[in-house]
C-alpha cells in the first residue's frame, strides 16, 4: 500500500510540473498573441512589460526578435513568428520554442513596429531576464555586459540578482556591474566612491575606460578619487604590458629558435652559409598543408591529430631534400665559401619557384587543431594555445636534439668534427657521412621548425625568406655551433626586437638589432658562447 501512494504522488508531482509548464508556456504565447492586435506604442510597451514580469526565459527569443525587427505577424491568421530572410520569402520560427514553422511569402507577413523608447525597455527586460537565467554562462555574460555599459536603469534587477545568486565568480561580476551602474546613476557620493574602489581592485582596460569617463563628468571628491584609481590602474597596465612585451617576446624568440637551430648544426659543423635553409621551413610547412588536405578530405576525423602525423613526415621531407643539396653540390664546393652562398641562394629560388608552379603563388590554408585554438588570460597577459605550444615544442625539440648530440654516436662524431675535421678523420670518422647525416638532421628540424610556423604565419614560397636572416644572427650572435647559444640568443633578440618595436617601429627595430650585433661581434668575434678547438682557432 506505501508503495503504491509512492507511485501515485510522483505520478501525480509529474503531472503537476508538466502542467505548469504548459500553463506557463500557454500564458507566454497568449502575451505574445497580443501584439497582433496592439494598437499604438503604449499598448506594445504594456505587453512587452507584461512578458518580462512573467520572468521566464521562454520570453527572450520573442522580445530579442521585435527589438530587431524580426518579429512578424501572418496576415492570414494574426498568428506571430520569428522570421528569417529566405531568398525569395522568409522562414517562419516558433516565439517560444524555436522550431521551424515553415515559410511564407514576404506580402503574406508585416513587422511589428518599434521605437528607440521601445527597444530601450526591451533591453532593460532582457537585461533582467539574462540575470536570472538558469545558465550560469548566460547570467556571466549579461553582467559583463552591464559593467561595460554601466546601464543605471539596471540596478534594480541588478540587486535582486545579487541577493540570490549563489555562484562567488557570476556574483562577484554582478557587484562590479552593479558598481559601473551606480557610477552612471544619480546615487550619492558615498555610494560611487565604494564603487570606484571596487572598480579599482577590478583593475583592467575597462575599468580604466570607465573610470576616466567618471572623473572627466563628475566633481569634488568623486573625481578626486577616480584620478587616484586611474593613476593606479595605468601604473599596474603598465607593468603587465612589460610582461606582455616579454611574452611576445618569448613566443617570437621561440619561433627564431626552431628557425635557427637547424642552421647552427650546419653552420657549425659543416661552416656552409646554406641560403636554402629557409626553404627547408617552406617545404615543412607545406608538407602540413598537404597532410591537412588530405585528412580533410578522406579523414576528417583525425584533424586534431594533423600536426603531429605531419611533423615526421615534413622532418623526412626536409632531411631528404637536404641530402641531396648536399650531395649533389655543397659537397664539390667546400672550402669556397663565395660559391657555396651563390649556389644555395640559387637552389631556394629554384625551390621557390618549384613550389610556386605546383600550388600557385597565395597563401594557402594551414587550419589550427581545436588544442591550439583561442586563447587564455593571467591578469592583463593575453596567452594564445597557438604560441604556447610552439614554445613548449621549441623547447622540447631544443632538448631533445641536446641529448641526441650528446648522448648518441653520430652526435659524438658530429662534434668532434666540429671541433677538429682533420683529427676526427685521422681517428676513422668517415667526415662525408657525418655532413650528411649533419645536413639532413639540420634541415629536418627546419621542416618541423615549418610545421610550427604554419601555425603563426602565412604558408607561402616566401615564408622561410621572413626568418632566414634573423636564423644568421641568431646563430652568429650566440656562437657558431652551440646550440645553448642558440637558445640565449634566439630568446634575447626575440625580447629586444619587442622592446624596440613599440618606439622605432618594425623595420628600424631590426637595423638597430643588426647595429647592436655588428658592435657586439665586435667585441666578441665568436659569439657569446664560443666552442672550443683546435680547428675553430685556425
Amino acid at each position: 500500500m506505501r508503495a503504491l501512494k509512492i507511485i501515485v504522488f510522483v505520478l501525480l508531482s509529474c503531472f503537476a510540473s508538466v502542467s505548469l509548464a504548459w500553463s506557463g508556456e500557454a500564458e507566454i504565447r497568449a502575451s505574445i498573441a497580443q501584439l497582433a492586435t496592439a494598437k499604438g506604442f503604449p499598448e506594445i510597451e504594456k505587453i512587452v512589460k507584461d512578458l518580462a514580469a512573467l520572468g521566464d526565459p521562454l520570453v527572450n527569443p520573442a522580445l530579442t526578435a521585435l527589438a530587431d525587427g524580426n518579429l512578424q505577424v501572418r496576415k492570414s491568421d494574426n498568428a506571430i513568428f520569428i522570421t528569417r530572410d529566405g531568398g525569395a520569402g522568409v522562414a517562419l520560427i516558433d516565439p517560444v520554442t524555436g522550431e521551424d514553422a515553415g515559410e511564407a511569402a514576404k506580402a503574406d507577413v508585416v513587422k511589428i513596429k518599434v521605437n528607440n523608447g521601445l527597444r530601450r525597455i526591451i533591453r532593460d527586460s532582457l537585461g533582467n531576464l539574462t540575470l536570472q537565467s538558469p545558465d550560469t554562462a548566460t547570467r556571466l555574460q549579461a553582467a559583463q555586459t552591464i559593467f561595460r555599459n554601466s546601464d543605471a536603469s539596471q540596478l534594480v534587477a541588478l540587486d535582486a540578482a545579487i541577493s540570490s545568486e549563489k555562484i562567488s565568480a557570476v556574483k562577484t561580476q554582478m557587484e562590479l556591474a552593479r558598481a559601473s551602474a551606480i557610477l552612471n546613476s544619480d546615487r550619492g557620493d558615498d555610494e560611487k566612491i565604494a564603487a570606484i574602489t571596487l572598480i579599482k581592485e577590478r583593475g583592467g582596460r575597462d575599468a580604466l575606460s570607465l573610470l576616466t569617463a567618471t572623473e572627466a563628468k563628475t566633481n569634488g571628491l568623486v573625481k578626486d578619487q577616480a584620478g587616484a584609481a586611474v593613476a593606479s590602474i595605468e601604473r599596474s597596465l603598465a607593468f603587465w604590458a612589460t610582461g606582455q612585451n616579454v611574452w611576445y617576446g618569448l613566443s617570437l624568440g621561440s619561433v627564431l629558435l626552431l628557425a635557427a637551430i637547424g642552421l647552427a648544426i650546419t653552420f657549425g659543423v659543416m661552416g656552409v652559409i646554406n641560403m636554402a635553409h629557409g626553404e627547408m621551413v617552406m617545404l615543412g610547412a607545406y608538407t602540413t598543408f598537404v597532410t591537412q588536405d588530405i585528412i580533410r578530405d578522406s579523414f576528417p576525423g583525425l584533424f586534431d591529430w594533423s600536426l603531429l602525423i605531419a611533423l615526421p613526415l615534413a622532418f623526412l621531407v626536409a632531411a631528404i631534400v637536404g641530402v641531396i643539396i648536399e650531395r649533389g653540390i655543397i659537397r664539390h664546393l667546400y672550402g669556397r665559401p663565395l660559391e657555396t652562398l651563390l649556389a644555395t641562394w640559387g637552389v631556394s629560388l629554384i625551390l621557390q619557384q618549384g613550389v610556386r608552379s605546383i600550388f600557385g603563388p597565395t597563401n594557402q590554408e594551414v587550419g589550427n587543431p581545436s588544442w591550439m585554438s583561442g586563447s587564455f588570460q593571467i591578469g592583463e597577459l593575453d596567452i594564445t594555445w597557438n604560441r604556447l605550444w610552439i614554445i613548449v615544442f621549441s623547447l622540447i625539440v631544443f632538448f631533445v636534439l641536446l641529448v641526441a648530440l650528446n648522448r648518441t654516436p653520430l652526435g659524438l662524431q658530429m662534434r668532434a668534427v666540429t671541433q677538429n675535421r682533420r683529427m676526427a678523420s685521422a681517428m676513422g670518422i668517415r667526415t662525408p657521412f657525418v655532413d650528411s647525416m649533419t645536413f639532413a638532421l639540420g634541415s629536418g628540424i627546419a621542416g618541423i621548425a615549418g610545421v610550427a610556423l604554419s601555425q603563426i604565419d602565412n604558408v607561402s614560397p616566401n615564408l622561410g625568406q621572413s626568418y632566414i636572416i634573423d636564423s644568421f644572427m641568431v646563430v652568429v650572435f650566440g656562437g657558431v655551433g652551440n646550440l645553448w647559444g642558440t637558445l640565449v640568443g634566439a630568446l634575447s633578440l626575440g625580447i629586444l626586437n619587442k622592446f624596440l618595436e613599440p618606439f622605432a617601429g618594425a623595420v628600424l627595430g631590426k637595423i638597430l638589432v643588426l647595429i647592436l650585433i655588428i658592435l657586439f661581434i665586435q667585441k666578441r668575434p665568436r659569439g657569446l658562447f664560443a666552442l672550443k678547438g683546435r680547428a675553430v682557432e685556425a
